[in-house]
């Protein structure tokens, strides 16, 4: 008898690209049977935590972001506190001020591990679209968002993802999507979720990482999928509808879906668009 999902388990922070709404164009791709679920791109983990697997392998190069999760699964009571003070004290200049911290390095190296994760799911929660963005120097640097009443603590969701990441096997690695691919098998599954590549120069989002992700290491990404192929091991991958992408992924199956996009730093240019689901076995 198949293990009940816990229905609470969610994202805790709102991603750039994420997948909460392409979830139903998404799960029922995912083959009903494999060992071991990896994810090198993990974001929000809308896809993850939809699909509960009982063993995996998640990645996110962003530090800040796998500090969140290795904070949620080891010390979630400490976060919850820390998050209630943020909630008690938020304000446009409470706002600011914690968003200084990471300007000033000395000030942000006393933080605690459970410090850093609180802050950052408090940022996420009252800027300004929920946009995770830095800058070059890897300052966050996303405005107040003045929101009524933001869902800062949410406490439900903070335990069900302790509870999950603790009652199975769950690797979460902080590293290149190459090297948290090393050792997979026949067998397992592959779910890559990368930086899209722009549909146009003006829509380029490099923003949640300070090194962004152009043409080359879309290139090298498909070298990783051909690899993986070569294997016998099934993957499936999300990216933007474009003329590079059909190109690079020719030989693949691709399906294209339509996505709304709500996070975006302009707000006229949110709306329905074009993504492809590329993938290398046969639908049942």
């Amino acid at each position: 008898m198949a293990k009940k999902k816990n229905l609470v388990l969610s994202p805790v922070v709102k991603w750039v690209g994420g997948k909460r709404q392409l979830l139903n164009e998404i799960i029922p791709m995912i083959p009903k049977k494999y060992s071991t679920y990896y994810e090198p791109f993990l974001g929000g983990g809308a896809v993850l935590f939809n699909l509960q697997p009982k063993k995996a392998v998640v990645n996110d190069f962003n530090g800040e972001l796998i500090n969140v999760y290795n904070v949620i699964r080891d010390k979630p009571e400490e976060l919850v506190e820390n998050l209630k003070i943020h909630k008690k004290n938020n304000t446009s200049e409470y706002f600011y001020a914690i968003r200084e911290y990471d300007r000033d390095t000395g000030l942000y190296e006393k933080l605690t591990s459970v410090e850093k994760a609180a802050r950052i799911i408090y940022l996420n929660k009252t800027c300004y679209n929920g946009l995770y963005r830095v800058n070059s120097a890897g300052h966050f640097n996303t405005p107040y968002g003045r929101y009524k009443n933001p869902n800062i603590v949410n406490e439900p969701v903070v335990k069900a993802m302790s509870k999950y990441f603790n009652e199975n096997d769950i690797t979460i690695k902080n590293c290149d999507f190459r090297d948290a691919l090393k050792g997979v098998r026949k067998g397992a599954f592959v779910y890559l979720d990368p930086p899209y590549m722009p549909i146009s120069t003006s829509s380029s989002f490099t923003g949640y990482t300070e090194n962004g992700f152009d043409a080359d290491m879309q290139i090298e990404l498909k070298k990783v999928c051909d690899k993986l192929n070569e294997k016998g091991i099934k993957f499936l991958q999300s990216n933007s509808d474009c003329e590079f992408i059909r190109e690079l992924y020719k030989e693949y199956n691709i399906k294209i879906v339509k996505a709304k996009r709500f996070v975006n730093s302009k707000g006229n240019s949110r709306g329905e668009i074009n993504e492809v689901l590329i993938y290398n076995y046969e639908q049942k």
